[in-house]
């Protein structure tokens, strides 16, 4: 069994926030796979489903965001689990909206409901940091955080809820890269680099071609042998050229 958890404060209040980022994954994923309707256990909403061939309990903790590790804990170890079989889904400032970075361990970052899992379950459990952007100001974070999106942040917001749900069997697995890189190219977040880079090098990790091969410009650059005016060799070059 792999406990996924979605972060965020419980509420009609609270439920359109920037902090309650890792609820909406939690509800999409939901929504997109077939899981047990939602029920109350271990002061959380729990529902179970099955994603990559394994046993999935999805969990939205219901302590409050400063709080979360006591549901996640609690779930761990009723069901004798390590914090290596859990996955959180979290806001993360550090990250421009709509990107997504996944490690396992580190710091809570100051992030509260961070720091809960950390004191609850131990800090060997993966994190995928959801990012909301930084309001530029540390006096302006708070207002930020528990600020609701913009409408406009449906661009990138929708569509990264979309790819989180679709490919949610890849974090199951392990296959971090390919779900990071499904989930930018469904945002519109992969940088030019990264775009040039897949195109300078294909499937099989080869350099694409270029326009002259290396032996071409071998050719096109390495000085020509001097071909003899007279004698036995030049004879025999006019024979085999055909010149007379």
């Amino acid at each position: 069994m792999h406990i996924l958890a979605g972060l965020g404060n419980p509420g009609t209040k609270y439920q359109d926030n920037r902090h309650n980022v890792g609820f909406m994954a939690a509800d999409a994923i939901f929504r997109r796979h077939s899981f047990s309707p939602w029920r109350r256990k271990f002061r959380a909403e729990i529902a179970e489903g099955m994603l990559g061939g394994e046993k999935i309990l999805l969990i939205k903790p219901q302590t409050y965001m400063n709080l979360s590790g006591e549901a996640v804990g609690e779930a761990m170890r009723f069901y004798k689990l390590t914090p290596a079989d859990i996955t959180v889904l979290y806001d993360e400032l550090d990250l421009a909206p709509g990107r997504i970075r996944i490690k396992r361990g580190g710091g809570a970052g100051g992030h509260n409901g961070i720091r809960s899992l950390d004191a609850h379950c131990g800090k060997d459990y993966r994190r995928v940091r959801i990012g909301i952007g930084h309001p530029g100001d540390k006096a302006r974070v708070q207002a930020h955080v528990l600020g609701d999106f913009a409408k406009a942040d449906g661009v990138w917001l929708t569509p990264m809820l979309d790819a989180i749900a679709e490919h949610a069997d890849l974090l199951i697995s392990g296959d971090d890269s390919t779900f990071m890189n499904r989930v930018a190219l469904a945002t519109g977040t992969a940088t030019g680099a990264g775009r040039e880079d897949r195109a300078a090098k294909p499937a099989g990790g080869k350099p694409a071609a270029k326009s002259q091969s290396h032996i071409h410009q071998a050719r096109n650059t390495s000085p020509k042998p001097e071909v003899p005016k007279s004698g036995p060799m030049a004879d025999m070059l006019k024979k085999l050229l055909g010149k007379e």
